[in-house]
């Protein structure tokens, strides 16, 4: 099998452990380890560049935070993404972000509504922009809304589903023309804000999200993960 994978660097700050496993969860959800696929330690441990034991702790982790499944007497998996799954993120993601952006619209500065034009603005065409830097303008532009909720355990609660968000942020944005389509969608929510008008940003928020959910139902391909021994 061809490596996939570039060998880790060590700075020195972080534990070796926590490294590669920023690695293969970064690895998973941009689909370089896809859903079904077995993670085999020797291999896993060639291409970071370090011996089997960060990965095997790596590979504890992941199946901690939903990322893997440990089938036994055959290893371990990337976990399956079933439908069932994206519509239950979805639903919570919508009601969330509706929620932030109607409070947002009640609370944003003019320093925060600065921020977030010059964040639209300074986006170039996503045909010159890579996958990552897609994936994180997008996140910076909820984060500064989440922010000008001003409700701390709000911001939380999105903090904590910020892992699942991202898994199918990668995927969404990868189709062809999404962003171009979120961009918009972005523009619009920014405008009610700065109106104030949080019914309508709330609505748009929630419009946005189930838009994004349209698009993984529409192009996703799924794959079944063994769920236990033969």
């Amino acid at each position: 099998m061809e490596k996939r994978l570039l060998p880790v660097i060590f700075d020195g700050y972080k534990p070796l452990r926590e490294v590669v496993f920023e690695s293969m969860r970064e690895a998973i959800m941009s689909g370089i380890l896809e859903p079904g696929e077995r993670l085999m330690e020797i291999q896993l441990a060639e291409e970071l560049g370090v011996s089997r034991t960060p990965v095997r702790e790596a590979i504890r982790k992941l199946e901690l935070e939903n990322f893997v499944v440990m089938i036994p007497r055959k290893g371990a998996y990337v976990a399956g993404v079933s439908l069932k799954d994206i519509a239950e993120v979805f639903e919570i993601r919508s009601a969330l972000e509706g929620l932030a952006a109607g409070l947002a619209a009640e609370r944003i500065t003019d320093d925060e509504l600065e921020q977030m034009e010059r964040a639209l603005f300074y986006r170039a065409d996503e045909g010159e922009l890579d996958i990552e830097q897609l994936v994180k303008s997008d996140t910076d532009f909820h984060a500064l809304v989440y922010k000008a909720s001003r409700n701390v355990r709000l911001i939380q609660i999105l903090a904590n589903l910020r892992e699942q968000i991202q898994r199918f942020r990668t995927t969404s944005l990868a189709v062809p023309g999404r962003m171009k389509h979120a961009i918009d969608e972005h523009r619009r929510i920014v405008d009610a804000l700065r109106n104030h008008d949080s019914e309508e940003a709330q609505s748009l928020a929630i419009a946005h999200i189930v838009n994004a959910e349209n698009v993984m139902f529409g192009t996703m391909s799924l794959k079944n993960v063994p769920d236990k021994a033969d």
